[in-house]
């Protein structure tokens, strides 16, 4: 009996392997697919424009000369994204996924949604790791940076013993900030489009504003002008990489409710846009409380989106903030500190004609200390 315990532990094992390799070979087919997916909505613009009467042509005479300039622009994204996953199977330690192998791409073609996750993480870049995203960075991240160093203050306390957390770190920016105040700080991110970007912008770019992508071209409704919808964007604005490396930082994969299991190893939790990803969120709550040591914060800024309350296939229980707030409480934590209406965006085209602006709530709750 304890040899069939063994076998079947070990083809679960190997079934769960596979699952996940797929899983990231489908990813990397996703970026590939990206110019193609991308070209084919011009292609459509191309035909219907062609198909209009002819005295509405003459009127627009421009209109196919900016086709081809989005074209140009889709050309340039994609060499981005080829540089991006270049070394991508080689990002995770002791482990090279074989891309190159035909027979591994079998059952891995991308869905569209798995094309649109790829203009989404570009996005993502302009928002982290870019000039132009620094205004809505601002809003998102500041409040958090500066609760943590008034609570972790420099003088009362060795910020290189302050361990905290950043779940939902997509592209790492929000971390690297806390470890480049001294800070021990690990980024935690299950999506692996957020991992492939982060690893390269965190480890592969070597000088500051290197890369230029057109991350507005995918949006083809509410522009002000031609040129807003074919702006360019630099990024990094600051370059990891350049400076002594961040002993302090580091990036953890997988889902968050699985990756940390050992009790009471935060001093601090700094949760931006991130607990409406779950499917459960009492889940959440009672992983950051597991996780963090007596004493220890929270910290929280977003809304109550809730990324899966329309799907079809996905579960989702959806609680209202005074809700949420409750079940924090009965877990044993305090409040310490409480903003409602914090205006923040969330990868928003500054030019848009149409902007989406939350009324995120700031929080900070302390876990009790226990009796001694």
């Amino acid at each position: 009996m304890e040899m069939e315990n063994k076998n079947s532990n070990e083809i679960d094992k190997q079934k769960a392997d596979e699952e996940e390799r797929r899983h990231f070979m489908k990813v990397l087919n996703g970026f590939k697919c990206y110019r193609n997916s991308a070209l084919q909505r011009v292609k459509r613009a191309e035909r219907y424009f062609d198909e209009i009467p002819e005295r509405h042509r003459n009127m627009i005479p421009y209109f196919k000369d900016h086709l081809a300039t989005i074209r140009t622009c889709i050309d340039h994204n994609s060499q981005v994204v080829e540089v991006l996953i270049k070394d991508a199977n080689y990002m995770f330690e002791n482990s090279c996924q074989d891309i190159e192998d035909e027979n591994n791409l079998k059952g891995t073609v991308p869905s569209m949604q798995d094309v649109d996750r790829v203009k989404t993480t570009l996005k993502q870049f302009v928002r982290d790791w870019s000039a132009a995203g620094e205004k809505e960075r601002k809003a998102c991240y500041e409040p958090v940076l500066q609760e943590i160093e008034s609570l972790y203050r420099s003088d009362v306390c060795n910020p290189s013993e302050i361990n905290i957390l950043v779940p939902g770190s997509g592209l790492g920016r929000l971390a690297y900030e806390i470890a480049s105040r001294g800070y021990v700080c690990q980024g935690n991110e299950w999506s692996l489009y957020m991992l492939i970007a982060s690893h390269f912008v965190l480890n592969k770019c070597c000088n500051k504003n290197s890369f230029t992508i057109y991350p507005w071209i995918h949006e083809w409704t509410n522009n002000k002008s031609h040129d807003h919808q074919t702006a360019p964007v630099t990024f990094p604005d600051v370059c990891p990489s350049e400076g002594p490396p961040l002993k302090n930082f580091s990036m953890a994969a997988g889902d968050f409710l699985e990756v940390y299991t050992d009790k009471e190893v935060f001093d601090c939790v700094a949760s931006v846009f991130f607990i409406d990803t779950a499917h459960n969120i009492i889940a959440y709550i009672e992983k950051i409380y597991h996780i963090l040591k007596p004493g220890g914060y929270w910290i929280n800024l977003g809304p109550l989106l809730y990324h899966f309350a329309d799907s079809a296939v996905e579960s989702s229980i959806e609680l209202s903030y005074e809700e949420v707030k409750q079940v924090v409480i009965d877990f044993g934590f305090i409040l310490k500190k409480e903003q409602t209406e914090m205006r923040t965006t969330y990868i928003q085209n500054p030019n848009s004609m149409i902007r989406y602006e939350y009324d995120s709530v700031f929080f900070v709750f302390q876990k009790a200390e226990q009796p001694s």
